[in-house]
């Protein structure tokens, strides 16, 4: 399991430099370029990582192989693939990574304030079981905070209705929303009690991309996959 910055890749502008979103406006070979590299730097091949169209749901799928320059609209995937990458695009949204070594199944799931109001972690958890998953082991990665993720209160007052963990205050005073408590309160709930965070705000990282902040910006990505040798 890791997570990137926006360092080490070839794009430019507003991308700079370790851009892996291809739907952002970025010239296409540099994010091939910097999806390459990005593989290369954890030990895959390029030509084996899955990426997602990530929509927003609740969706997910188990997967055998990439997608290709056509994959279907998903918010988490998971495989017993070894040597197989799963990707997870964020940019203050969570990408929420999953594992059990034991069982030898890995999975990703990107967790925004609709996918986590949708429960697609949930969906992940559930869909993984079904195919053996028991000892999972979680890690949520950077997102918007609950201090600088300010929302109107009726969408606050909304999303909590179904998930009060998520209720914040930002540094303002103003309503907000806690999806690292939010996403915390559906693993346990889900029955994994092995949670981990890199507990980094986007929105407050300058080496992480952030569409709060930024507006036109690039993409940085959860990584996770099994060992070529399970």
């Amino acid at each position: 399991m890791a997570f990137t910055d926006r360092h080490g890749g070839v794009s430019a502008g507003p991308y700079g430099t370790r851009n892996l979103g291809g739907s952002v406006g970025d010239d296409p070979s540099a994010v091939a370029e910097n999806r390459a590299r990005t593989a290369k730097d954890f030990g895959l091949d390029p030509g084996g990582v899955v990426f997602m169209r990530q929509v927003h749901g609740r969706d997910v799928s188990y997967v055998a192989g990439p997608f290709g320059d056509d994959p279907p609209a998903l918010d988490g995937v998971f495989t017993d693939r070894p040597g197989l990458g799963l990707a997870v695009l964020a940019a203050d949204c969570a990408p929420v990574l999953l594992a059990d070594p034991v069982a030898g199944l890995v999975g990703g799931a990107h967790s925004g304030r609709v996918g986590t109001a949708a429960g697609v972690v949930t969906a992940l958890v559930e869909a993984m079981r079904s195919h053996g998953a028991a000892g999972l082991i979680a890690l949520v990665g950077p997102l918007a905070c609950g201090k600088c993720y300010e929302v109107p209160d009726e969408l606050r007052r909304e999303m909590c209705q179904a998930l009060p963990e998520a209720w914040s205050v930002s540094r303002e005073g103003t309503p907000a929303l806690d999806l690292r408590a939010g996403i915390a309160a559906q693993l346990a709930r889900a029955g994994v009690t092995e949670v981990r965070h890199d507990d980094r705000c986007t929105m407050e990282t300058a080496g992480l991309y952030s569409h709060r902040r930024e507006r036109l910006t690039g993409r940085f990505a959860g990584y996770v996959w099994l060992a070529a040798d399970h």
